[in-house]
């Protein structure tokens, strides 16, 4: 983006802790000014804006009162999404919002249907897939290098939150689970590399219906849990690849990759899609060996707030954004999918189709998004 096109002003919502690496990387962007910030706790949102250097902390009213922001950031928690981002959307503002989009599916057609009708848009995370590691196996599967992707495979596996999390209780409620939890970070890069997904099968379960927790300051309480905590299911993509996916809070060790992507000449080994670096591996049915492939493409770093760029980027050009509402209700229906499917038996079709979001061009220069 040009230095002469100006940017566009931002509002934060949510001061809490995924919140710090947002308002540290937007300024970087010449196409964001985060002008203000605000928390349902006053004092959070006072000492937001003085260790990052925002003029104003306002109340959540305030701040969608203020003609002058174009885009609020949601970084509310799951349970908020919905209302706080349908806030936004009404007071004429584009929203990017933390993932999932919204807890269920109903709430997303609502936003986005009110977005469409006010002229606004709405964004979504996970931007991980925009970052320099996926980015790079986007360039090699673009270019042929493993031929004509086949299969992939995906797993998110560990034993949950109790032990380690302050107030780990949302995660085993209605709208957690390991699937609305990291299931955005994986589906989301695997529609980026393969292609939107057109129907899935699935199996699900709780294993232990009660969870201790192990961290302070809420160690020994107990949480009852309300939703599956192992998740795994068959995906069949547009372009006729197959994928499998594992999330589970129920594994205590295991040795799998994150994601793998097969093809008819090799197979590519993809990098954690919570992150925004390497490494990334690449096996050639013409070498019969896996070679390091050097992450060459921008964003190598946590780079949170990418998407909100790309947004910014996107309205003032009249581009499409890379990651879209669209795109985070895709996920979102092909996340509650799995469990539709468990329930009933058989396939379940994604009604809510999304495009493959455009790859970000090779050679960005530093704080810029080309359209």
């Amino acid at each position: 983006m040009s230095r002469h096109v100006a940017p566009m002003k931002v509002g934060v919502i949510g001061c809490g802790n995924i919140s710090g690496i947002y308002l540290t990387n937007m300024p970087h962007f010449d196409a964001l000014e985060v002008v203000a910030c605000a928390d349902m706790d006053p004092r959070r949102a006072e000492e937001a804006a003085k260790k990052y250097g925002i003029s104003t902390a306002l109340s959540v009213e305030d701040l969608l009162a203020n003609d002058e922001i174009e885009i609020v950031v949601n970084l509310t928690t799951p349970p908020s999404h919905f209302e706080v981002a349908m806030a936004a959307v009404k007071a004429g503002k584009s929203v990017h919002g933390e993932k999932p989009l919204t807890i269920n599916i109903e709430d997303a057609e609502t936003l986005l249907s009110a977005a469409a009708a006010k002229g606004v848009r709405v964004g979504a995370a996970p931007d991980t897939f925009l970052g320099a590691g996926i980015q790079t196996c986007r360039q090699l599967i673009d270019e042929g290098a493993i031929g004509e992707p086949v299969a992939a495979t995906a797993f998110m596996t560990h034993h949950g939150t109790e032990n380690w999390h302050p107030d780990p209780a949302f995660y085993y409620k209605i709208g957690g689970g390991p699937m609305l939890d990291m299931g955005p970070y994986y589906l989301t890069a695997l529609v980026n590399l393969m292609g939107p997904i057109r129907r899935v099968s699935g199996s699900t379960r709780i294993t232990f219906p009660e969870r201790t927790i192990g961290s302070e300051p809420l160690r020994g309480t107990k949480i009852v849990v309300e939703t599956p905590t192992h998740v795994a299911g068959v995906m069949d993509f547009e372009n006729g690849a197959i994928g499998t996916i594992m999330t589970s809070f129920d594994v205590w060790a295991a040795n799998l990759p994150r994601i793998e992507i097969y093809g008819t000449e090799g197979s590519l080994s993809v990098p954690d899609p919570n992150t925004f670096s390497g490494p990334v591996r690449l096996f050639r049915s013409s070498t019969g060996e896996w070679e390091d492939v050097p992450v060459t493409r921008r964003f190598a770093g946590n780079s949170r707030g990418l998407g909100v760029a790309d947004m910014a980027t996107a309205i003032r050009s009249g581009t499409p954004h890379r990651a879209s509402g669209e795109l985070g209700l895709h996920v979102l229906e092909t996340m509650h999918a799995f469990q539709r499917s468990s329930e009933s038996g058989g396939h379940v079709d994604i009604a809510h189709k999304a495009a493959r979001p455009e790859a970000l061009p090779d050679g960005l220069i530093e704080g810029s998004i080309p359209t």
